[in-house]
């Protein structure tokens, strides 16, 4: 009896290697190499006869029914593969337009975050168009799926399905495939990859191993039958795929599920799609009756709200969506040489490179002053577009004055302090436009819209201690503000007699 061999893989590239090594040689990565058990008779491809209606038993062309040889690519015979409606319109839009036939697709966020909710959502919804789904959950029993399931119906109840939305709890992937195969559902929802398991394989559930070779069999069951796959991933506390990259690389598509357990708001985002673009995004609304579909493009701001210092509207794109989202800044005294830079939302080696444009090109002493910036609703925006909204936002914060109201702030802000033009200008401005904005600042070197609505002023700022002109003073600032910006004048007076 073959022994069993013992590799050491990448969880960052996924490369093998036969000893542990502190570095990884392919990727540079360190302290990412794990021991994982190759078992006899899985090393080998050959090791097994081929059975056609077995999944992932080996990984040769003949083993998935796929004919040896090549074909020229204009005789290949041409399959319909027209895309099939989720019915949840925002998921679509990530996906593309829906899900193609055929197609592996993992989905991977934090605990608690909707992962299931948003998949039993989808499930039920092609269940209700005539579509037979098999979900099967390894972390749930049918009982607890129903109770969910019922909850998410509502008012609906579970008599639309027709009987065509089947739930079973398994965790062994070679029973899943049989019940997919005796089913031949449209979808096929595994919950999760990471207690899913090969009854032929030793190693634990949850295992390099493990993981490896059931992501293969399920992959391998999309490609053989035509059905969705859909596999449910846990997330490391870095907020990356548990598991070796080579997950993602066999899969189709990769969508990751974003946001905050303590909000309401949530983001799924592409970050592979191999029949469409990653630049899409869903946004949800977590409710008590599931995952609301946001479709206003405003998130947790308003254009035409009242003025406050630290406060600044910018106006981003996430693929063919024009967003508006308002970033918050608190900027208070801290030490000298040791001050905070702190961000949610937005990178933060980039809100220390725009803290230091703002000391060197507008003249602000904010060395000894701590800064935290915040985008509303816990969107994480990292699009350059944001630089002179995240600039004028501190700059207001710290000096106690406001925009105008009614206003939004597009445009890049550079080492040499410039302001930039941005992709996607005239949608930036048509969004702010139809979401009431009154004045649009943009960058002098953009070209100004053709058409501009009545009643929106557009500006144009060349550098960032231009922009700071606009900022007006707060007349009804309230007695503690006055103190701050006391206090703040005191600081800089203080830093002034120190220099000179």
């Amino acid at each position: 009896m073959a022994k069993a061999k013992i590799e050491f893989l990448c969880n960052a590239c996924g490369a093998n290697h036969p000893k542990w090594l502190g570095k990884c040689p392919d990727c540079g990565a360190w302290d990412s190499l794990e021991k994982f058990v190759v078992e006899a008779g899985v090393a080998g491809v050959s090791s097994a006869p081929w059975d056609p209606n077995a999944v992932g038993v080996g990984a040769s062309a003949a083993r998935v029914g796929v004919a040896l040889g090549s074909t020229p690519i204009e005789q290949v015979s041409d399959v319909d593969f027209s895309r099939i409606s989720s019915g949840v319109a925002e998921l679509d839009r990530v996906l593309g337009g829906g899900f193609v036939p055929g197609s592996a697709i993992l989905l991977g966020g934090d605990p608690g975050i909707g992962k299931s909710t948003l998949l039993l959502q989808a499930a039920a919804a092609l269940a209700r168009s005539g579509k037979h789904v098999l979900y099967a959950s390894s972390e749930e029993s049918p009982q607890q799926l129903k109770l969910r399931a019922t909850r998410l119906a509502g008012e609906l109840g579970l008599a639309p399905l027709g009987g065509r939305l089947h739930a079973m709890c398994e965790s062994s992937v070679t029973r899943i495939a049989e019940a997919a195969r005796r089913l031949s559902p449209a979808l096929v929802v595994v919950d999760s990859i990471q207690l899913v398991s090969r009854p032929d394989l030793t190693a634990a559930p949850g295992s390099i191993t493990q993981l490896r070779r059931c992501c293969f069999d399920l992959v391998t069951l999309a490609k053989t039958t035509g059905a969705v796959v859909l596999i449910v991933g846990h997330v490391t506390k870095d907020g990356v795929i548990a598991g070796p990259k080579l997950l993602e690389h066999l899969v189709d598509v990769v969508l990751s599920f974003e946001g905050d357990r303590h909000t309401a708001l949530r983001i799924v985002r592409g970050v592979k799609n191999r029949f469409g673009s990653t630049h899409e995004i869903g946004i949800f609304e977590m409710q008590a009756e599931g995952l609301i579909e946001v479709e206003s493009t405003t998130l947790g701001t308003d254009a035409s709200g009242p003025r406050r210092p630290g406060c600044a509207v910018a106006a981003a794109v996430a693929g063919t969506r024009g967003l508006l989202a308002e970033v918050q800044a608190l900027v208070a005294p801290g030490l000298l040489g040791a001050a905070k830079r702190r961000a949610s939302g937005i990178d933060t080696n980039r809100l220390a490179m725009l803290v230091a444009v703002l000391e060197r090109h507008a003249g602000l002493r904010l060395a000894d002053q701590d800064v935290f910036v915040q985008t509303v609703g816990g969107m994480k925006l990292t699009e350059p577009a944001l630089d002179l909204a995240v600039s004028l936002a501190i700059s207001g914060a710290f000096l106690g004055r406001v925009l105008a109201p009614s206003t939004v702030v597009i445009g890049e802000v550079g080492l040499t302090g410039d302001v930039r033009s941005v992709a996607q200008l005239e949608q930036r401005i048509a969004e702010a436009e139809r979401r009431g904005a009154g004045c649009v600042i943009i960058p002098s070197r953009a070209q100004r819209p053709a058409h501009a609505r009545d009643g929106c002023e557009v500006k144009c700022v060349a550098t960032v201690a231009e922009a700071l002109l606009l900022l007006e003073p707060r007349s009804n600032a309230s007695n503690d503000m006055g103190s701050i910006t006391t206090r703040q004048r005191a600081s800089r007076e203080h830093q002034s007699e120190r220099a000179s």
